[in-house]
């Protein structure tokens, strides 16, 4: 069965992890992509957070799955002949270089286009123009730049950064769906172009809602699904609101069985409207189902934590997944903790692609995430991370390079 993004030939000056999720998620649609690393060292991550000597980590590896590697000295004029060569058979170069660092390698977009007027090139960049756009940033600092961390934890303590990465693998998928838009409108024009996710953009795109509640903010002065309502203060700027839910249902996280034990015994439940009556049949509060204190929507706001705190004495009657089990039979909205341990071990995950084991010439078998998006006519096989420079000869052929200008390249150290 062939891939959705059979034909199509990545340029991937990427490293790190925004650049290669985006490159990766191409790969695993079919893309052929090319990672160019440098000779000897390659992608930093490759020996970032090893867990064992001189092996590849699961930090590279697991970002990093069906690509081909090359090495390639761009400083070397025979390097850059052979890069100018990989411009002009690939369709998109995708980078996250330090801003200006592709022009400075001579590689400007006006450069590009004399070699490939169709070559799409696509950046991933810590801000867009503007006051920042020369600042170089992080994961955290995307989180912290975009509106994530302020309006994130609770409101007695400081901001909180997620253990998701919205700021490097949240823009590396927004710069995917870019660069396949981009392809899809070349078929029209036949031009390429050029294609830019800030990360500050993409982190404030997953926290469009936190905008939404700004403009209620300053409109109203309160939000009443958040916890401080009734009884706290609002300031100017949307608050940091704990577990809420951030939507019209009222959610938060509750203690389960075993809670004084296990970090991960807990489950977050959610007062949808449609199902109050059989939230109230289930914890034994049926006269709630009419009290006028609690029968709407409006009039149970004011009262939300005394109505989690009597949800949660049901609870912490139940493991998690008892609950889970209660629950979903009466269509309760709910979700258990999952801890990383429990993901990793769920048999489901497994099946469906979801969570992968993929086989590895030194580091052995590991797990990784596969690909989140299913589709049916191009189900995806997720292949190992490739060894620094392992396709180099491969690539150079298909080029159209000799085996005797190969080594003539190799001695020189241009590849």
């Amino acid at each position: 069965m062939s891939k959705a993004l059979d034909g199509v030939r990545i340029l991937d000056f990427t490293h790190v992890q925004s650049g290669p999720t985006c490159t990766q998620l191409l790969a695993w649609f079919g893309a052929d992509v090319i990672k160019v690393e440098r000779a000897g060292a390659g992608d930093i991550t490759r020996e970032q957070l090893r867990d064992i000597p001189d092996v590849d980590s699961l930090y590279f590896t697991m970002l990093n799955h069906n690509k081909r590697s090359v090495t390639i000295d761009t400083k070397n004029p025979e390097g850059k002949q052979v890069l100018e060569a990989l411009i002009q058979k690939c369709d998109v170069l995708v980078e996250n270089f330090a801003p200006g660092a592709l022009d400075r390698m001579g590689f400007t977009w006006e450069r590009i286009q004399e070699l490939n007027p169709r070559m799409i090139v696509a950046s991933v960049k810590g801000f867009g123009p503007g006051p920042y756009e020369d600042c170089k940033v992080y994961e955290n600092v995307a989180q912290c730049a975009g509106g994530a961390a302020s309006t994130t934890g609770f409101d007695d303590g400081p901001p909180v950064v997620s253990g998701a990465q919205i700021g490097d693998s949240g823009t590396g998928l927004h710069l995917a769906l870019g660069i396949v838009t981009a392809l899809y409108q070349r078929t029209q024009t036949g031009r390429g172009q050029k294609v830019l996710a800030a990360m500050q953009d993409g982190v404030l795109n997953l926290c469009r809602v936190k905008l939404r509640d700004q403009q209620r903010l300053e409109r109203t002065g309160t939000m009443k699904e958040y916890p401080q309502y009734p009884n706290g203060t609002f300031g100017e700027a949307v608050p940091r609101a704990g577990n809420a839910s951030g939507g019209g249902q009222p959610g938060w996280i509750l203690k389960c069985k075993g809670w004084e034990t296990d970090p991960n015994a807990y489950i977050y439940f959610i007062t949808q409207a449609p199902v109050w009556a059989k939230i109230c049949n289930v914890i034994g509060k049926e006269e709630w189902a009419t009290d006028p204190n609690y029968a709407t929507p409006a009039a149970r706001l004011p009262h939300l934590k005394d109505i989690f705190a009597e949800i949660e004495r049901w609870t912490m009657t139940k493991t998690k997944f008892e609950a889970m089990q209660i629950l979903n039979k009466y269509d309760i909205p709910c979700g258990p903790i999952l801890s990383m341990k429990e993901i990793a071990e769920e048999p489901s995950l497994r099946k469906t692609g979801t969570i992968v084991e993929v086989d590895h010439p030194t580091r052995g078998k590991y797990l990784t995430v596969g690909n989140p998006i299913k589709l049916s006519d191009s189900p995806t096989e997720v292949k190992r991370s490739p060894l620094l420079g392992e396709h180099t000869d491969e690539v150079m052929t298909e080029l159209g390079y000799s085996p005797e200008q190969i080594r003539a390249l190799r001695t020189a150290g241009a590849i």
